[in-house]
């Protein structure tokens, strides 16, 4: 009978409170929804999408914890909704949405062409010999047809990765985290492991498998090129690239993935294969074979079967879209002895301004953008960068591989804002959206919570500890004064700001 009441309590519980927290959310919604001018409606497909998503992401979370008997206060479901009515506000606000040319025809990476009548051949047989979970390729020249994936890769552009308001990107994030999974194989190169997953439209995302707690912070002893990938820093850079406006990076979402049905019973690497073992905990555990961390100690388990872990999707094939990787002239020299001459040369910068590309066009600042981003969430290893070679020196730099980030909370690495502090040149746009992010309504760190919770993982437990959240503010307040001892050093020289946004008052 006792233990009939504690369900039955239990269970109560966790419906007032999944009705309190959604009540609050319909709030929040109507609140923006009164606030919005006309030019900033709501009612955008993307929008819609993203508080769809939001809504049902974080009343999941909170199903969860209830039912699990954890205290979940009325403050915290307070917090929460207004972390999320401050994302929404941010990407409403006018910098977010200024108005954009056309596109011309050129500045896209991919185009859709019109099949010959061979190529027509070729995808009917294709039709007929579908196999192996593959959905029958039905795609034609209309958008509308294609897949999310398709529809990504199809809307890059010279200047970013995807627009502020794609209404496929909700439909992408969703795949990622829920599209069956037919096929996994490791990828080549790198120094840890990683998959590459395929799903049955044929699309294809990039999977970073969870090595270490979220809560555990670097070692202070151990070198940054030593330290471990995390997957919950893939996700948090993604999240963290998109709120600074700058979107040059692939989406990014957190999904649980079964060890043995969705990696080891459908591989076709042979070499994977034997990796798999049993731990004397009883989970399943693999390790691959890389450089680095590829060996029983350093074994991925699940627990037993279930693991997490970052997905992230596939670029373009490089035989469509071939990329270029340069080498930073940031680099560190990846040594525990050496220094880099940049790291001796306070004048270093003044080289680099007078050598290709850097002394035309916008890469010094797209440089100068990718430091902050590095500096934010304490990554380290930006020792390359990638562009598209279609677009020549003008375009945006490619935000990849970022899971060396947000691995220590307790200190900020100031020789990662080199560029910055010896440039002394920042984006207009880049500065106003950095203070727009240290005022109290939209507080990055307030901003990055809401938007984190909208991730499938959050049901397990916050993507960023609160210490790694107030982290960002630290280093935020540091990036601003550090652009502003820059103005008083060049006594408030247009030079420091390259204003790519002349038509905005703000």
């Amino acid at each position: 009978m006792r233990v009939c009441m504690r369900r039955r309590s239990r269970t109560l519980r966790a419906w007032l409170v999944i009705l309190f927290f959604t009540l609050h959310l319909l709030l929040v919604l109507m609140v923006l929804s009164m606030n919005q001018s006309p030019c900033e409606s709501l009612s955008n497909p993307d929008t819609q999408a993203s508080i769809s998503v939001s809504i049902h992401n974080a009343s999941t979370s909170v199903s969860e914890a209830a039912t699990a008997g954890s205290d979940i206060t009325e403050e915290e479901i307070k917090g929460a909704a207004e972390d999320l009515a401050k994302l929404f506000a941010l990407f409403s606000h006018p910098l977010y949405n200024l108005p954009t040319p056309p596109v011309p025809d050129s500045d896209w990476l991919l185009k859709v062409r019109t099949k010959t009548k061979e190529e027509l051949h070729s995808t009917q047989q294709l039709l007929s010999a579908n196999e192996n979970g593959y959905d029958p390729v039905q795609w034609n020249s209309s958008t509308e047809t294609h897949p999310p994936w398709l529809r990504f890769h199809l809307g890059i552009s010279r200047w970013q990765m995807y627009g502020h308001k794609d209404h496929n990107l909700p439909m992408l994030i969703q795949q990622l985290a829920a599209h069956r999974i037919v096929s996994a194989v490791q990828k080549s190169g790198g120094t840890q492991l990683k998959l590459v997953m395929s799903f049955p439209n044929y699309g294809q995302a990039l999977f970073k498998p969870m090595k270490q707690e979220r809560d555990e912070e670097t070692n202070v002893n151990l070198y940054y090129f030593s330290d471990f990938e995390r997957h919950n820093a893939e996700i948090s850079a993604f999240h963290l690239d998109r709120i600074l406006g700058f979107r040059r990076m692939p989406p990014v979402i957190g999904r649980l993935v079964n060890v043995i049905k969705e990696i080891k019973d459908i591989t076709t690497d042979h070499k994977l294969v034997t990796t798999f073992f049993t731990s004397p905990a009883g989970n399943w555990c693999f390790h691959g074979q890389c450089s680095y961390y590829c060996s029983t100690e350093h074994a991925i388990c699940g627990r037993p079967h279930m693991i997490e872990g970052s997905m992230a999707a596939m670029l373009p094939d490089l035989s469509l879209a071939p990329r270029r990787s340069w080498r930073s002239p940031w680099r560190r020299s990846y040594s525990r002895s050496k220094l880099a001459l940049w790291e001796t040369d306070s004048n270093y910068c003044d080289s680099v301004k007078t050598t290709p590309p850097y002394d035309q066009g916008t890469r010094l600042v797209d440089l100068i953008d990718m430091s902050i981003l590095d500096f934010l969430m304490s990554n380290m290893d930006r020792h390359h960068y990638e562009t598209f070679e279609k677009f020549g020196n003008d375009t945006f730099l490619i935000h990849l591989d970022n899971g060396r980030a947000f691995g220590r909370y307790s200190r900020d690495e100031p020789s990662i804002l080199a560029p910055l502090e010896q440039c002394c040149r920042v984006r207009r746009s880049t500065l106003l959206r950095l203070r727009l992010l240290s005022l109290p309504p939209y507080r990055l760190s307030d901003v990055m919570r809401g938007s984190l919770s909208r991730d499938p993982l959050a049901s397990v437990a916050p993507l960023l500890t609160e210490p790694h959240l107030s982290a960002l503010d630290r280093r935020l307040a540091t990036v601003i004064q550090t652009i502003h001892e820059c103005l008083q050093q060049h006594q408030w020289h247009s030079d420091v700001i390259y204003d790519d946004i002349t038509d905005y008052n703000g």
